[in-house]
């Protein structure tokens, strides 16, 4: 067994910079695909490779010498492998985010959607063999830069770090009708925590727009159906609203609402948006602040980009509230982020308090329990 190599380069940091470079560990049991992959990063000036595994059991080693941002781990691996090994690579990883880079992110949606809520904050597709330059190096060192440094160990300006309550919105008292969540990069996983934290009947319809592409969203429907303990589809066109029934856009349509003669309809559409993303957060909670105005409620989970402002600004504007998950549990403070500095939020609280002041907000006490 080969073991983890950890570098003499983390001991530093590098000074010519405000920030230090991110430090990465590359785990593959492949070593081709590691000596491809670090010098694939290494020619970012933004990276440094701390250190490289050809295990799961060698990474968690590793990790108890040294201090990484990110982890970039392969599923298909002996041992334990990637994704059995998720959990302790995190716990071992002292706040450092995992990047899936795996053939299983393609071809095994199953086990990527797995990986996904069992932590890991993004995937991608692992390219066959020769195919390791070119657009997929951009890709990669893209989201790898959006996962940044490990949540206790981000560089950030004093004036990043002020009271956040200063710019958050009252909080309405009516009791809410409908709970419309979006989330990208890392959601997954914080879907999975917010869901396990809410109650099973707090007797409104839920919608959930979640960046991913349309292979995994029946895959994503049922393993967060199986979380949530309740029923989770993805959204057709037409579809009316039932209490505790989670509705997921899918991957190729914005999920909206619309009046209908015996109560809110679902209406996909496909409407360019601003943030680019289809679907798009934006146009889902604009839409349930049309129709429910107080009673509805937002909430924008970890994600990179701006998506969700827009529809977050509209929602606010129709009478509704919106929750954004905090800092220290995103895998991207993009998103939450965004709509904070707004002043379109009423709370930053992590995923499993989120979940208890939603449950705060339902009229029948039974729900609070």
């Amino acid at each position: 067994m080969e073991r983890a190599l950890a570098r003499s380069r983390d001991r530093f940091s590098d000074t010519r910079h405000t920030s230090r470079r991110i430090r990465l560990m590359i785990v593959d049991d492949s070593t081709v695909a590691r000596a491809v992959l670090s010098r694939m990063v290494e020619s970012d000036p933004a990276f440094e490779i701390t250190a490289v595994a050809g295990t799961a059991e060698d990474a968690i080693e590793a990790l108890g010498e040294c201090r990484v941002d990110v982890v970039v781990l392969d599923l298909e691996m002996p041992g334990a492998g990637g994704l059995r090994s998720i959990p302790r690579i995190i716990a071992a990883a002292a706040g450092a985010k995992i990047m899936i880079v795996s053939s299983l992110a393609e071809d095994g949606a199953e086990q990527t959607v797995a990986a996904l809520g069992l932590g890991a904050a993004d995937t991608m597709p692992k390219p066959g063999t020769g195919r390791f330059n070119g657009k997929f190096s951009e890709i990669l060192l893209g989201k790898l830069k959006a996962l940044g440094y490990a949540s206790d160990q981000r560089p950030l300006p004093v004036a990043q770090k002020g009271d956040p309550s200063a710019a958050l919105r009252a909080m309405p008292s009516d009791p809410i009708e409908v709970l419309a969540i979006g989330a990208s990069t890392g959601g997954i996983h914080a879907l999975g925590v917010l869901f396990s934290t809410l109650p099973q009947r707090i007797g409104i319809p839920i919608l959930v727009t979640q960046h991913l592409p349309i292979p995994f969203m029946s895959v994503f429907a049922r393993q967060l159906g199986v979380v949530a303990r309740r029923d989770a589809v993805v959204a057709e066109d037409g579809m009316v609203l039932l209490p505790d029934r989670i509705l997921i856009a899918p991957g190729d349509a914005h999920l909206t609402l619309e009046p209908g003669h015996g109560g809110p309809v679902v209406r996909l559409t496909h409407s360019r948006c601003s943030s680019g993303c289809m679907p798009s957060v934006d146009p889902m909670l604009a839409s349930v602040g049309a129709v429910y105005r107080s009673g509805a409620l937002g909430v924008v989970l970890t994600g990179m980009g701006r998506d969700g402002v827009e529809g977050a600004e509209r929602l606010v504007a129709c009478g509704g509230s919106v929750l954004a998950q905090d800092e220290d549990s995103c895998a991207v403070w993009g998103m939450p982020r965004a709509v904070l500095e707004a002043g379109l939020a009423s709370a930053v609280l992590p995923p499993e308090k989120i979940a208890r002041r939603i449950a705060s907000r339902i009229e029948e006490p039974a729900a609070c329990k």
